[in-house]
């Protein structure tokens, strides 16, 4: 009897580890209002059919909505579609909320028609190739982006396509880029761990 109740004891604090790990996450792009970003460089941003939408530059340069709150040890879970001509991506800790860059960040990359492939969708520029890339083009695909410590992993579409180590960047911002084509986000969310 009183293994059946340490059991039952244990499934419970399971259950409720599970539902307040779960309630830690805080979705940034609900695809209902712009969210809470500041603004680097412009482009059309906007709310379109449950997405945050972009296609056009207003400049340039690449244009990025960066969060005001900074992240060390995260997961972000985000949906993304993305057209052929595409070059977006996730940038993580972010050394500065003004300047974003692949040397001041890492960039989580969404560029099917990248140059150098390696570093194409699903890789972190200059820190982890991905062979073969995963091609997102006219279809909804999900990022799962992790960042521990000096471990960075990520999954496209439940796949992994990078698990590197690497130390260049502990602490920052968080930011959305729109470079090229036409890109949507939406179910964006954040946990720290």
């Amino acid at each position: 009897m009183k293994r059946i109740a340490a059991l039952v004891a244990c499934i419970a604090l399971i259950g409720v580890a599970a539902s307040t790990q779960d309630a830690k996450w805080i979705t940034i792009v609900d695809g209902k209002t712009m969210g809470d970003f500041g603004k680097v460089g412009a482009a059309n941003w906007r709310i379109e059919g449950g997405a945050l939408v972009a296609d056009k530059l207003e400049g340039k340069d690449p244009s990025y909505l960066v969060t005001k709150e900074k992240y060390k040890d995260f997961q972000i879970q985000a949906e993304f579609w993305a057209d052929e001509d595409v070059n977006s991506g996730i940038f993580i800790r972010c050394k500065s909320a003004t300047v974003i860059n692949a040397k001041d960040c890492y960039e989580v990359n969404i560029f099917d028609k990248r140059p150098d492939p390696t570093y194409g969708t699903g890789a972190i520029v200059d820190v982890a190739k991905v062979v073969p890339m995963p091609k997102a083009a006219g279809k909804w695909n999900t990022y799962d982006i992790t960042a521990r410590g000096t471990r960075l992993t990520v999954l496209v579409n439940g796949m992994q396509t990078v698990n590197a180590d690497d130390s260049k960047h502990a602490r920052e911002v968080i930011a959305l880029q729109y470079g090229a084509g036409t890109v949507k986000f939406r179910n964006v969310r954040i946990r720290t761990l």
